[in-house]
C-alpha cells in the first residue's frame, strides 16, 4: 500500500475528509472505552447521546457551543486572510475581564444600558488584545502565531491577578471571584427552566453575517485575495495591512463578545475558570468546518458535544474530564491525516506472482 500523487486534486475530499475523520474518531473512541470500561457501547451512549436526550441537555449543548462558535467565526475570517490568530482564548479572557469590570459598576443599578455596556466593553477588550498582535506583526514583522500564543498566557495571568486582587468580592470569604452581577446586567433566559440565554442568538446573527462578508462583499473578496496571494493583492491596490488589522479586530471583537456573554450569562460573575479552553477548541472548529460558517456551525456542535460527554462520563462512569481534550486531539489528527487524500490516492500494490515452470 502506498500514496500516489493525483494528477489533479480531488476537491470532493474537502467535504468527505471531515466526515471520515469523525467516523475514525468514533471508532478510536470505542476502542478507548473498550480499554477503559467493560461496556464500550454504553460509554459511547453516555458520551454522545445521553447528554442531549432531553430538553435541558439540548439547551446545555447549545449553551456550550455559543462561545466556541463566536470565536470560530472570527478565526475563520482571520484564516481566510492567512493571518494565523491562535489567540482567541486570550481575547475571550480579556473580553470577560473588561466586561466584568464594567458589570461591577452596575451592581446597584437597574439601567437598561447595563447589558449593552458590558457587551461593548467585552468586544472592545478582545479587539484591542487582537490589535496588539496586529501591531507587533505589521510594525515589527513578528509572527502572529507566536505573539497570539504568548498573549494568551498574559491574558490568563491578568485575569488571575484581577480575581485575586481588585475585582475580588470583598464579601466572598476570600474566594478568587468577583461579586455576583446584578439582575440588570445578566442576559435574559431564552429557554424557560434552562440556562440557555439570548447570547445564543448572537451566533445566529454572526453566522450569516460572516458568510455575507466572505462570500458576497468586496471587502471579503479582498481579504481572500490577500490571504491567497499577498503580492497580487498589493499589485491590485488592495490595502493589505489595513485588511489585516480589520480581520484581527473582527476576530478579537467576536472572541471578546464570547467572553462577555459567558460572564453575564451562565456564570453571573468573573471566576478564574471562565473558559475551559473554548478559544483553543475554536481553532479545531474553524479548521474542521473548512472556514465556512455552515461547516463551522456543524463542527462547533460536535465539539460542544465532546465537552458535554466528558462531563457526563466523569459523573456517571468516573472517567477523567480530560477525555474531551483527547477526543479533540484525535479529531484534529484524523482530520489532518484524511486531508492528504485531497492530493493523494491510496494504491494497493498487487503481490508479485512467481511463474511456475511448465512440465
Amino acid at each position: 500500500m502506498h500514496l500516489e500523487l493525483r494528477p489533479v486534486p480531488d476537491y470532493k475530499w474537502q467535504y468527505l475528509s471531515p466526515l471520515l475523520a469523525t467516523m475514525l474518531t468514533l471508532l478510536s473512541g470505542w476502542l478507548l472505552f473498550a480499554w477503559l470500561t467493560d461496556a464500550p457501547g454504553h460509554a459511547l451512549y453516555v458520551f454522545f447521546i445521553a447528554g442531549i436526550s432531553d430538553a435541558f441537555g439540548l439547551s446545555e449543548w447549545l449553551l456550550k457551543a455559543t462561545p466556541m462558535l463566536l470565536c470560530a467565526y472570527g478565526l475563520a475570517i482571520c484564516y481566510r486572510a492567512s493571518l494565523w490568530n491562535i489567540g482567541a482564548e486570550g481575547q475571550l479572557l480579556m473580553g470577560a475581564l473588561v466586561g466584568s469590570a464594567v458589570a461591577l459598576e452596575f451592581l446597584d443599578s437597574e439601567s437598561s444600558l447595563a447589558i449593552p455596556s458590558v457587551i461593548l466593553a467585552g468586544m472592545t477588550g478582545g479587539a484591542l488584545w487582537a490589535l496588539l498582535a496586529g501591531l507587533l506583526k505589521f510594525r515589527f514583522n513578528t509572527s502572529e502565531i507566536l505573539t497570539t500564543i504568548m498573549l494568551n498566557y498574559i491574558a490568563m495571568n491578568l485575569l488571575q491577578w484581577a480575581v485575586y486582587g481588585p475585582l475580588k468580592d470583598p464579601g466572598g470569604f476570600n474566594f478568587p471571584e468577583s461579586a455576583l452581577f446584578s439582575e440588570a446586567t445578566l442576559l435574559p433566559v431564552l429557554w424557560p427552566d434552562t440556562r440557555l440565554h439570548v447570547g445564543f442568538l448572537f451566533t445566529c446573527v454572526v453566522m450569516p453575517l460572516t458568510w455575507l462578508l466572505l462570500a458576497k462583499s468586496f471587502v471579503g473578496f479582498q481579504i481572500q485575495v490577500a490571504g491567497q496571494d499577498p503580492k497580487a493583492a498589493v499589485m491590485a491596490g488592495y490595502p493589505v495591512k489595513r485588511l489585516g488589522y480589520v480581520v484581527l479586530l473582527i476576530s478579537g471583537a467576536l472572541a471578546g463578545l464570547a467572553g462577555a456573554v459567558e460572564v453575564i450569562g451562565p456564570l453571573g460573575q468573573l471566576v478564574p475558570t471562565v473558559s475551559p479552553g473554548y478559544g483553543y477548541s475554536a481553532i479545531i472548529i474553524a479548521l474542521l468546518g473548512r472556514l465556512h460558517p455552515v461547516g463551522i456551525t456543524l463542527a462547533g456542535l460536535l465539539v460542544s458535544l465532546l465537552f458535554m460527554g466528558a462531563e457526563l462520563s466523569q459523573i456517571e462512569m468516573g472517567l477523567s474530564s480530560a477525555i474531551a481534550s483527547l477526543f479533540q486531539g484525535l479529531l484534529l489528527f484524523f482530520f489532518l491525516a484524511c486531508d492528504v487524500l485531497i492530493r493523494y490516492r491510496i494504491r494497493f500494490s498487487p503481490g508479485t506472482v512467481t511463474p511456475q515452470p511448465n512440465h
